[in-house]
C-alpha cells in the first residue's frame, strides 16, 4: 500500500458522496486533504469530523463550473500549501429524465460540471505538476462513460468526454512522471439509486479512488467485473444494448 504521509490531496465534489469519503479516506492515511465544494456548511462538517481525528484538512468554497474561481482557488493552494501531489476530479450532478424533456440549461449545467469543471482544475495544475515532475489526476467517471443509458443521456456524455480527455492526456504526459487514472465505477448509492442492488456504496469507489492514484493503469472499474460487459458491450453490442438499457431503467424505476 502506498504512503500518503503529507502528500498533499485536493478532492472536488468534497461535501458529499464520494467526494465525502474520499476526503476521510485520505486523511486517515494522513494526508493533507484539500477538500473543495460548492456547499460550505456541509464542507465544515467534513472539516470538523477529520480535526476530530487529528488529521490535515483545509476546506475551500468553490464552484468548478466558475473557471476565475477555480483560477483563484488554485492561485490561493499553491501559495498558502503548495502543489497538489494528487487531485481528485470528483465533483459531478445528474439529471434524470428524457432528452425531450430536459432544458438545455441543465444539459449545460451538467457538461459544465462534470466535464469542464474537470478540464479547469486539470489545466490550473497541471503546469506546476509538470514543472515538479511528480503527481496523478484521477477523475472520476463512470461506467455511464461507456454505455449510452435511457434518462440520463446528458450525463453519459459528460462522463464520456472526460474518459475521452483523460485517455489523451495521459499519452501527452506519459514522459512526466505524471499520471492520469479514471475510476469507472457502476451506480453509486445516490438519491436517485439508494434502492437498487446495483449500486456500490460510496466509500467502496473512495478506496478504488485511493488506488487509483498510486496506480499506472489508465482505467480502474469498481467492480472489477463490470470491465467484463465493457469488453462484451463492444463485441456484440447488439445484445448488451437491450439487456443494460433494461436492467439501468428497472434500477432507477425502484
Amino acid at each position: 500500500m502506498a504512503k500518503f504521509d503529507d502528500k498533499i490531496v485536493l478532492v472536488t465534489g468534497a461535501s458529499s458522496g464520494i467526494g465525502w469519503e474520499t476526503s476521510l479516506l485520505f486523511a486517515n492515511k494522513k494526508a493533507h486533504v484539500i477538500a473543495i465544494a460548492r456547499r460550505e456548511d456541509l464542507l465544515e462538517s467534513l472539516y470538523k469530523k477529520i480535526k476530530k481525528d487529528s488529521g490535515q484538512i483545509t476546506i475551500i468554497k468553490c464552484d468548478v463550473t466558475d473557471q476565475q474561481q477555480v483560477n483563484q482557488t488554485i492561485k490561493r493552494v499553491l501559495d498558502q500549501i503548495g502543489c497538489p501531489d494528487i487531485l481528485v476530479n470528483n465533483a459531478g450532478i445528474i439529471e434524470i429524465d428524457t432528452v425531450i424533456n430536459t432544458d438545455i440549461s441543465k444539459i449545460k449545467q451538467i457538461m459544465n460540471t462534470n466535464y469542464f469543471g474537470m478540464v479547469y482544475m486539470t489545466k490550473g495544475l497541471l503546469p506546476h505538476m509538470v514543472q515538479r515532475g511528480s503527481g496523478h489526476i484521477v477523475n472520476v467517471a463512470s461506467l455511464a462513460a461507456s454505455f449510452g443509458l435511457p434518462m440520463i443521456s446528458a450525463y453519459c456524455a459528460s462522463k464520456s468526454a472526460m474518459l475521452g480527455f483523460s485517455e489523451g492526456l495521459r499519452h501527452e504526459l506519459l514522459e512526466s512522471g505524471i499520471g492520469v487514472t479514471v475510476v469507472s465505477p457502476i451506480m453509486v448509492r445516490t438519491g436517485f439509486v439508494d434502492k437498487s442492488g446495483y449500486a456500490l456504496s460510496p466509500q467502496s469507489v473512495a478506496k478504488a479512488i485511493l488506488r487509483a492514484s498510486n496506480s499506472p493503469r489508465a482505467e480502474i472499474t469498481v467492480p472489477t467485473i463490470a470491465r467484463a460487459g465493457v469488453i462484451i458491450k463492444h463485441a456484440i453490442p447488439f445484445l448488451t444494448d437491450s439487456i443494460i438499457a433494461k436492467v439501468f431503467r428497472k434500477s432507477i424505476n425502484k
